[in-house]
């Protein structure tokens, strides 16, 4: 049987994968996702940095996507597989605390999503006042809000998990260092500090969330009043696209980090953990660029 209490600074992520044959297909295939995603965003920054035709607030909307995308995907995959593939499931305090960090950051995607959402609002709603509206100012001070407030939340809920201390087995049930997982493990009462968890998916999910529903609202209305068949089409087509990985990334994040931690389940948490660590990452450049290319 494996010794889960190593050292007293290390934790050990007992990871997704089953110790079996569909685990190690699990793990191929979880690969394969990661080098899609991987390839795909990018892809997506690199093209959209060197065409000079899509140096427009959508696409440069959409490469912050990718750039975040990035950045939390290749902070899970590569230690995971290293893991799984050489039997080594510690991780150190630090390794834990730069994933919880750019997880946690995954917040700020909440709202360039959003923002996201406002730009084609105003494109199919206001398309005459979208140059005033959506300018190249506007645009840069959505994405420096998104990141910079990102971070702040980031740095505040890493700064808690790194220093609180951690008395009871460092076994994390999951394949990454996840907050409300790692609370478990914690001395002291985190009641208060759970409070905050909250605060923060509500105000970097949750109210992102019903902000874009209210978005696509007003533009499906006004796509009802068009004249145009193609317009009516084109419009359905890149709202039903949005909402779908709009809903594939906020669902799950909502539903883990809202929900009391008493009534969660390894099992529930590392399935919904899968959309938006996976599933999303490499949906966003596939379905963003087959839709805005069109």
């Amino acid at each position: 049987m494996e010794n889960y209490n190593q050292t007293s600074t290390d934790f050990i992520l007992l990871g997704l994968f089953p110790p079996s044959s569909i685990g190690l297909f699990l793990f191929i295939l979880i690969v394969l996702i990661f080098l899609v995603a991987l390839f795909g965003n990018l892809s997506m920054i690199l093209l959209i940095f060197l065409d000079n035709h899509l140096h427009t607030p959508m696409y440069f909307l959409l490469s912050q996507l990718s750039l975040m995308d990035l950045t939390y995907i290749s902070t899970i995959v590569p230690k995971m597989a290293y893991n799984f593939l050489f039997g080594d499931k510690s991780i150190s305090l630090l390794g834990c605390g730069v994933q919880s960090f750019f997880l946690t950051l995954a917040g700020a995607e909440g709202l360039l999503l959003a923002s996201m959402a406002y730009d084609r609002y105003v494109a199919i709603c206001f398309p005459l006042h979208y140059s005033i509206r959506i300018s190249r100012r506007v645009c840069v001070l959505m994405i420096m809000g998104s990141w910079i407030m990102g971070s702040i939340n980031s740095c505040a809920h890493t700064t808690y998990i790194l220093y609180i201390p951690y008395c009871q087995s460092r076994a994390i049930n999951h394949f990454f260092c996840d907050v409300t997982v790692m609370l478990t493990m914690a001395c002291i009462n985190t009641r208060i500090y759970e409070y905050t968890v909250f605060v923060s998916t509500t105000i970097f999910l949750l109210l992102p969330f019903i902000g874009i529903a209210f978005s696509y609202g007003h533009v499906l209305l006004a796509v009802y009043q068009m004249h145009s068949a193609d317009g009516k089409k084109r419009a359905y087509s890149t709202c039903s696209t949005h909402l779908t990985v709009v809903t594939l990334y906020y669902s799950p994040f909502v539903y883990t980090y809202l929900q009391p931690r008493f009534l969660h389940t390894p099992i529930e948490d590392k399935t919904l953990a899968v959309f938006y660590t996976f599933l999303t990452p490499m949906l966003n450049p596939i379905i963003y660029s087959l839709r805005n290319m069109r």
